[in-house]
């Protein structure tokens, strides 16, 4: 992105959720609940079958932060999350930033942070970043 966020800027991507990445993640987090990995135990628990880490896809708003909006060197200050719908083995997750406050005498951008599964919002969130200077 060139120039400061404005309000209203969006950004979004699709990414795709497989075992491949839920395995990846649970190595680099260390968080191997067997709700995540294990197919006989997940089917014991109110999800009736795996899911995804939530924190996995709430790892998809740095993707999108700090590779389109507010863009490279923007670092994250904060985020809310609050997870609404599970993530399965094989979903299309769409997520989307939303700058909807700027500060520019601080540089700090506060974002929607929202993700779908098809039509269900699966993720609701806002993240403080702060902005790196433009030349």
């Amino acid at each position: 992105m060139a120039g400061d966020p404005a309000i209203g800027c969006r950004a979004e991507h699709t990414f795709h959720v497989d075992d491949a990445a839920i395995e990846a993640f649970a190595g680099v987090s260390g968080d191997r609940n067997p709700v995540h990995l294990d197919d006989a135990y997940a089917a014991t628990t109110p999800f009736g079958g795996r899911v995804a880490h939530g924190m996995l896809t709430a790892a998809f708003f740095s993707a999108l932060l700090a590779g389109e909006l507010p863009g490279p060197g923007t670092i994250y200050l904060g985020q809310k999350l609050r997870f609404t719908a599970p993530v399965r083995p094989g979903d299309d997750v769409r997520c989307e930033v939303a700058v909807t406050a700027w500060d520019g005498a601080r540089r700090r951008a506060t974002l929607a942070t929202r993700a779908w599964v098809g039509e269900t919002l699966v993720v609701d969130g806002e993240a403080t970043v702060l902005v790196p200077a433009t030349e």
